[in-house]
């Protein structure tokens, strides 16, 4: 079995997030799971305002983040890339032309950008929090306020139960409802009723769950805690009467410039309102009380996912499990068809130049959930299995890691197409073709399910060229593989990639 080839996480690692109001660094050594903050730098370069109509980016807005991801490809410019990770949320998920800016984003970071889902988004906050807070026995519901969408998370301890992503945020019910910075009453109440109606599909199902405690975290709720301590209506957190008493005060104004609170930075007075109304209407279907609030949230949550995946369980690994157990995959099956296929990515990971975890790990769990389709229909299972993966919420994983894997259970059998390939993000077409070739032949080889005389190939490549080497006999003795093998020989040589079959 091939061995564990994965890099060992570096002293120094950091994260980014590249949130729709603002772009935040955090660079931390690690103690076990153990965090010690050494750098932080956050920039207010207001993405998600950038956006028109048609959800284009604007040159502006771009211009502005791509400033600020200069200097941040400077500070983290010495530290391993596997100590690195960098995450983009609700605009990047948002922006049609997301791409264009990802291209000039990553060459400044000199680092892959993961566009998360906001379910995965919610998670990674989750997570931050949870190790922000003093233990207790009890659920906590924790929320998080962002510029495009809000986040809230039922959880027990580090494990989350319920979790949604909302498309609501400070800068959007901002541009919506106070548009040009214009407050009324009744754009006050315009903006509570808008949250209300995002949360009303799901308001009886998170009560129905029960929790102990309220946190809040991230920009907006710091905004509103810093304020409602400056003004001194509430000395810890947030309460519902001094969320009130800000309410009030904008109530007494006609627009945003002429907000006059104590502890309101300037570069949150454009979207506080809209943070305001979303906080507030939170408050009011779930009957909060009061709210703790979090130093932790989303880039510590990716620190500690980060050493997650390298000193426990790597949560897609375990994401991968369930969503087969969900679908009922032939588990016997399944691990016959990764140790095929580890088997021969051993045998071939370093001439291929696939030899690095990431390679490895794809490998594995579309082993393991490659037959996820045949819950729907056989016919056409691995497209079944392709449109599931592509739009299901994996916690764990990047939109880019899912269409991967999407790409690599379409391809498991049937035609082999560049097109699909050409799908993925440009730095893994090649490595995702190779990997799917090892997967083709190891569902192949273990198509019989009769695991007792199965034999793993020798397989050397050289270009275009690959050859599988049995020994003396086998394929005589085993018509049907020798048949299936013949006919993979003539689809893989329409995509340019000559299969030879030998004996030893």
């Amino acid at each position: 079995m091939i061995k564990n080839i994965y890099k060992t996480l570096p002293d120094t690692i950091a994260a980014i997030d590249l949130g729709s109001n603002s772009f935040h660094m955090l660079i931390a050594k690690h103690e076990g799971d153990n965090l010690i903050i050494i750098d932080q730098l956050k920039e207010s370069v207001r993405l998600g305002a950038g956006l028109d109509n048609n959800n284009q980016i604007s040159d502006e807005a771009a211009a502005r983040a791509l400033e600020c991801l200069g200097r941040f490809g400077q500070r983290i410019k010495h530290i391993p890339a596997n100590g690195i990770r960098v995450v983009g949320t609700n605009t990047l998920r948002r922006a049609g032309n997301a791409s264009e800016f990802l291209k000039s984003a990553e060459a400044l970071l000199g680092h892959r950008i993961e566009i998360v889902s906001g379910v995965e988004e919610a998670r990674l906050i989750y997570l931050g929090v949870s190790h922000h807070v003093v233990e207790e026995n009890g659920r906590r519901m924790v929320i998080d306020i962002g510029g495009g969408s809000t986040e809230i998370t039922l959880g027990d301890r580090f494990e989350p139960i319920y979790i949604q992503s909302f498309e609501m945020g400070s800068v959007v019910i901002s541009h919506r409802v106070f548009e040009g910075g214009r407050i009324s009453k009744k754009r006050i109440r315009l903006a509570q009723l808008a949250a209300e109606v995002e949360l009303e599909p799901y308001i009886e199902h998170y009560k129905k769950l029960n929790w102990v405690d309220v946190i809040g975290a991230s920009g907006t709720i710091k905004s509103v805690a810093n304020v409602v301590s400056s003004m001194g209506w509430c000395t810890s957190g947030i309460s519902a009467e001094s969320l009130d008493k800000i309410i009030n005060e904008l109530k007494r104004v006609e627009h945003v410039d002429e907000l006059s609170l104590k502890g309101l930075k300037p570069e949150r007075q454009p979207v506080f309102a809209g943070g305001v109304m979303v906080l507030k209407a939170i408050f009011n279907v779930f009957d909060i009380k009061h709210m703790h609030v979090s130093e932790g949230a989303l880039r510590e949550g990716v620190l500690y996912d980060l050493i997650g995946r390298e000193y426990h369980e790597d949560t897609r690994s375990k994401t991968i499990q369930s969503w087969a157990k969900r679908y009922n995959v032939d588990e016997t099956h399944a691990e016959a068809v990764k140790n095929t296929a580890l088997e021969l990515f051993s045998q071939v990971a370093e001439d291929w130049t696939i030899a690095d975890n990431e390679c490895q790990q794809q490998l594995t769990w579309a082993a393991n959930c490659h037959e996820i389709g045949l819950n729907i229909s056989h016919s056409q299972f691995h497209k079944h299995g392709e449109y599931i993966i592509r739009n299901a919420d994996l916690l764990g994983f990047s939109r880019d890691d899912q269409k991967i894997l999407s790409v690599l259970v379409r391809t498991q059998r049937g035609s082999f197409s560049d097109e699909l390939f050409k799908s993925l993000n440009v730095s893994w077409q090649e490595n995702a073709k190779k990997i799917a070739i090892l997967l083709r032949i190891s569902v192949l080889l273990n198509r019989s399910r009769h695991y007792d005389d199965l034999v793993t190939p020798r397989i050397t490549i050289q270009q275009n060229q690959i050859r599988l080497i049995f020994p003396a006999e086998f394929l005589e003795q085993h018509p049907l593989t020798s048949a299936d093998l013949e006919k993979e020989q003539s689809t893989l040589k329409q995509a340019g990639i000559a299969l030879e079959i030998l004996t030893s």
